[in-house]
């Protein structure tokens, strides 16, 4: 279907438009797009209007009552205007509905006409202006609602800020907690380690020699012990003041010119020695009064508090050590003395010659309850005995001492090797329940061709016969010495060939960790064989130190070692 409107006057374009907008309504042209396609119409009018001529309206709808049709309007420029070049205008709407329209356009020329299609033109702008306002309403809710949805963001944004912060302070604070746990790990384990040091030497000297290895670099740049009954009058040095009050209060001093903020530590003016470098001054604690006071320097500009705390724990821990290095000295220097006096010479007897050796421990107390000795009884035997009180140490040694005198009352009255140590079992019983001993005796006599011996929980003697034949003498023995056991000691006799070697000997030299005394025995007997017999008749002290060489090859021993060899040359020998 097709209209076509000439318009030459305002009437002819108001008609015109009319009509196409009452065609469009019939269309089922929706109200918007219809407004619209009159509003530009319209516009287009008037400029054509002042240009003059006569314009050509055409309204075309394309498409059959069963689809969706187009409605095509144009505006065909007047024969002056086209030659001027004016562009030919059109416009085209969708159609719903493409059923042919009950109403052909036309507008009366009575003005009722045209103010009754001007009140329809503005019934469609109403519409219009009523779907602006929806949608004013609709771009006001979403305004409203992204504004909503900003505040939302920015609040989740400042949560997720804040919420990053705090992660970044547990990050930070455990990274800080497990700094500072490794540290106190690092330095329990200084402490551990260098306890272990210091403890593992009974030598004083060598310990405070070791103090300042274990601290420099790392806690100190520089390491002074002063220790107070080590310097001579003539040798006297000066020291700093902090450490003179440290030693007169007992308190950890801090010299420096800064307050030094460390637990347990008095703050004190900066050395005259040495202003620029701070001290810190602690004293050598003991249970009576400090032995001497430690100065150090720190090892940059100054110390941790925790390191501080642990440098007092150390000294503490050193005091201790050097303390009871001392008490050992002293102990050992006071067994040594009683018991270099105890291992007195051997006597001379016609036809037998004395060996002895005694050595001490290589570490631990050195001194033990080992000892040795020879003597004549008034018919003219001679009693050999070797024994060991169990301990070591002063105690051990002074009552090895007083074994060794009363074994040399008992022996006046003249009895056997089995009494003489049953009397001793008895005095060691009642003397000291809770220390025991062992003991081998053995009795020569020159005019008799026999060896008489007894023993007491001790290893058996080893006897070389002229032939190189090796015995051990191990029938049965007494029980130890000072046990709560009544016991009768037996004696043991054997027939004594001229050229025959006795060794006794305590354990210290067969007995060794996790072997047993038994392969001991079996090495010493062996190097005994191994001598000739005009060897040990011409040198028996060399014989006894050669003895000892391969039996004691290692150089660390637990217990003393002591030997007695007594070698038989017969009567009227020498």
């Amino acid at each position: 279907m097709m209209r076509t409107w000439q318009i030459t006057t305002v009437t002819d374009a108001a008609r015109a438009r009319i009509s196409l907008a009452r065609l469009a309504a019939a269309y089922g042209v929706p109200t918007v797009e219809r407004t619209r396609l009159a509003a530009g119409l319209s516009a287009h009018l008037r400029q054509c209007l002042t240009k003059g001529g006569t314009w050509r309206l055409t309204m075309d709808l394309a498409g059959s009552p069963a689809e969706e049709g187009l409605l095509h309007v144009t505006v065909t420029p007047s024969p002056e205007a086209c030659a001027a070049g004016e562009p030919l205008w059109e416009v085209t709407v969708p159609c719903p509905e493409s059923a042919e329209a009950t109403e052909d356009g036309t507008v009366a020329d009575d003005a009722a006409a045209l103010s009754e299609a001007l009140l329809g033109a503005d019934e469609d702008t109403a519409v219009v202006l009523d779907k602006l306002a929806e949608q004013e309403d609709l771009v006001l809710f979403h305004r409203e609602e992204l504004h909503q949805t900003n505040q939302g963001v920015l609040a989740l944004h400042a949560e997720l800020d804040a919420a990053g912060r705090a992660q970044r302070e547990a990050f930070a604070a455990e990274r800080r907690a497990r700094n500072e746990a490794e540290s106190a790990r690092r330095r329990l384990t200084f402490l551990a380690d260098a306890s272990a040091v210091l403890t593992a030497s009974l030598n004083h000297e060598e310990i405070v020699r070791r103090l300042p290895d274990l601290l420099v670099p790392e806690y100190a740049r520089s390491v002074d012990v002063w220790l107070f009954d080590h310097e001579e009058e003539e040798h006297r040095s000066a020291h700093p003041a902090a450490a003179v009050v440290a030693a007169r209060t007992g308190r950890p001093q801090y010299a420096a010119d800064h307050p030094g903020n460390l637990p347990g530590v008095e703050d004190q003016p900066p050395s005259a020695l040495d202003p620029g470098r701070p001290l810190l001054c602690v004293p050598l604690p003991t249970r009576r009064a400090p032995l001497g006071v430690l100065t150090l320097s720190p090892p940059g500009e100054r110390w941790d508090p925790d390191d501080a705390v642990m440098l007092i724990e150390l000294t503490r821990r050193a005091s201790i050590a050097i303390d009871n290095a001392r008490r050992f000295e002293h102990n050992r220097d006071i067994a040594e003395t009683l018991q270099r006096a105890l291992l007195t010479d051997l006597p001379t007897t016609p036809g037998l010659s004395l060996a002895a050796r005694y050595l001490p421990a290589t570490h631990g107390l050195n001194i033990g309850g080992d000892w040795y000795d020879a003597f004549p009884q008034r018919d003219g035997g001679l009693i050999t005995v070797i024994g060991d009180v169990t301990g070591h140490g002063l105690h051990a040694a002074v009552m090895m001492s007083q074994l060794r005198t009363a074994l040399r009352a008992y022996a006046v009255d003249g009895d056997s090797p089995g009494r003489l140590l049953t009397r001793l079992h008895r005095f060691l019983h009642h003397l000291q329940p809770d220390l025991y001993a062992t003991a081998v005796i053995a009795r020569f006599h020159p005019d008799e061709p026999t060896l008489t011996w007894a023993a007491a929980g001790h290893p058996p003697p080893v006897l070389r016969l002229p032939d190189g034949t090796v015995r051990t003498l191990d029938a049965k023995p007494g029980a130890m010495l000072g046990i709560p056991l009544t016991q009768e000691i037996a004696d043991h006799t054997e027939e004594l060939e001229p050229g025959s070697t006795l060794a006794l000997y305590t354990d210290g030299l067969v007995e060794r960790r996790a072997q047993g005394i038994d392969p001991g025995i079996g090495r010493l007997a062996t190097a005994l064989g191994g001598f000739r017999s005009a060897e040990l008749d011409a040198d028996l002290e060399g014989s006894a130190d050669r003895l000892l060489h391969p039996l004691l090859s290692d150089s660390e021993r637990d217990d003393d070692v002591c030997l007695l060899l007594c070698h038989f040359q017969g009567r009227g020998e020498s």
